[in-house]
């Protein structure tokens, strides 16, 4: 069979779907349907009610993955980032999962997460450029 490959800098979501599809396929004959759980702690502004910051990840082949975690600059160091992490580890802990990971810069927080238990199990040097973003983990 002769394919040819076609560059382009504007991809469509139908692109991506379509390169994403027999990808799907494959992992799934392999590693079995995914349950995905989308999951989401918000904080909210008392004066107007809007979402100011939060914790929202997925829980997912028995993995919780916590994509993002932000917390107003100015409620910051008052336990707030604490609060929802331990709220994210209970349902994962009471989804039987067998741990939590998530991804972090030198910049942000990989020292509050090591506070927490978690530790790096990979890195990417110089990305970006004068920094490193770590992946870490948690075991439950």
């Amino acid at each position: 069979m002769t394919v040819s490959i076609e560059f382009t800098q504007s991809p469509t979501e139908q692109h991506r779907e379509a390169i994403l599809q027999p990808l799907r396929a494959y992992n799934i004959s392999q590693a079995g349907e995914p349950r995905l759980q989308t999951i989401a702690w918000l904080l909210r502004d008392p004066q107007g009610g809007e979402v100011i910051g939060g914790l929202y990840g997925k829980i997912s082949a028995g993995w919780m993955f916590i994509e993002l975690l932000s917390v107003p600059e100015s409620l910051r160091g008052q336990g707030v980032g604490r609060q929802l992490m331990i709220q994210a580890e209970a349902q994962a802990r009471s989804a039987g999962c067998t741990g939590i990971w998530l991804d972090t810069f030198s910049f942000q927080a990989p020292a509050f997460y090591r506070k927490l238990g978690f530790t790096v199990f990979g890195e990417l040097a110089d990305y970006p450029s004068g920094h490193t973003r770590y992946f870490m983990r948690k075991l439950l």
